[in-house]
């Protein structure tokens, strides 16, 4: 049998993989899914990793040869195995062989894959799938609330939209977050599981408190207020930035990159390109295309193509110093 989980979310995915090790060998066996070993249990299940970095399909296929010298049923884990160009050619010809015996065979990718991949095909077809993106919006609030459901943890209204806007979508962060406020808020032993106390309510306040922000969340703020034509706003951002201390240089690059966003989605709406074609096409992050495709119906694409251009020669002007930067991001916002 085949297993194929992929995905760029690999905090999710490695839960799924210890979650499958946990089933075909032992219950609550704490197996790590990256150790690269073999192992015997009771259960007449033997576990082993390759990472077809290091390993070729020689190796591979010896280890059918050893579990049929011993009747043992094998769980084999394959990792960067679409990174193996000899492997793939030799597994593609010889995939029948494997396809129906009673051993495991579990693909395990991290990162995005081409779907036009010959391998990809071929697992997607005969194998149980399934894929970890990274997750946005309803569906990422919603395992937010899953992970904090794990300790009992009473959350206030906002909480998790808090948690997300100085996180991100990085879920490695987000959990690692969740326990600290955990641990914070209720004195609960969050290494032991299903042992929790009633506890008290986790607050916005232990969100700001405890978590540092990924991001400085003003300057999407201060984007944002200029990409919706807001200039009290964000002339009021600006020198909020500039009072704090925050380099010029680096405001402007933040403009200037979300305003060649706005370039890319018009001109593909201008094209009278579906908003799925536009997701394939700008090769941009899904959560960028839909802010820019909601910020781009403000401005012509003229007034996008002047706009970007002004950006372009205020970088070069405060480089070589023939303006002051702070003016000159003052005069930007007035004139968007």
């Amino acid at each position: 049998m085949f297993i194929f989980i992929y995905g760029p979310d690999n905090y999710r995915s490695q839960a799924k993989l210890r979650e499958i090790i946990d089933y075909y060998i032992a219950s609550g066996s704490n197996i790590p899914g990256e150790a690269r070993y073999k192992k015997s249990h009771k259960s007449g299940v033997s576990l082993k990793t390759l990472d077809l970095k290091e390993e070729d399909f020689r190796s591979f296929k010896s280890e059918f040869v050893s579990a049929s010298i011993f009747k043992e049923k094998k769980l084999l884990i394959l990792k960067n195995a679409f990174s193996n160009k000899n492997f793939k050619e030799k597994f593609l010809n010889d995939y029948k062989d494997f396809i129906d015996l009673e051993d495991v065979i579990l693909f395990y990718e991290e990162g995005d894959i081409p779907q036009n991949d010959s391998l990809f095909k071929l697992l997607k077809k005969y194998a149980k799938s399934q894929e970890f993106e990274i997750l946005e919006g309803q569906k990422l609030k919603n395992w937010v609330k899953k992970e904090f459901d794990k300790y009992n943890a009473d959350i206030e209204e906002g909480v998790i939209d808090k948690l997300i806007e100085y996180t991100g979508v990085n879920s490695w962060a987000m959990v690692n977050e969740i326990k600290k406020i955990v641990s914070y808020s209720g004195g609960t032993d969050i290494d032991r599981e299903f042992r929790f106390k009633k506890r008290k309510k986790i607050k916005i306040k232990d969100i700001e408190l405890l978590v540092k922000p990924e991001i400085d969340v003003d300057i999407f703020k201060t984007i944002d207020a200029l990409a919706f034509k807001n200039k009290k706003q964000a002339l009021w951002l600006v020198n909020k930035h500039l009072k704090k201390g925050d380099p010029p240089l680096y405001l402007l690059s933040m403009m200037i990159f979300q305003f060649r966003n706005l370039l890319i989605i018009k001109n593909l709406i201008e094209k009278n390109r579906p908003y799925y074609s536009i997701l394939k096409l700008s090769k941009l992050h899904p959560f960028i295309v839909k802010k820019s495709y909601i910020q781009a119906k403000n401005f012509t694409f003229q007034e996008l193509k002047k706009t970007y251009q002004k950006f372009l020669q205020a970088d070069l002007a405060i480089k070589t110093g023939k303006i002051d930067p702070g003016t000159v991001l003052n005069v930007l916002v007035f004139e968007t």
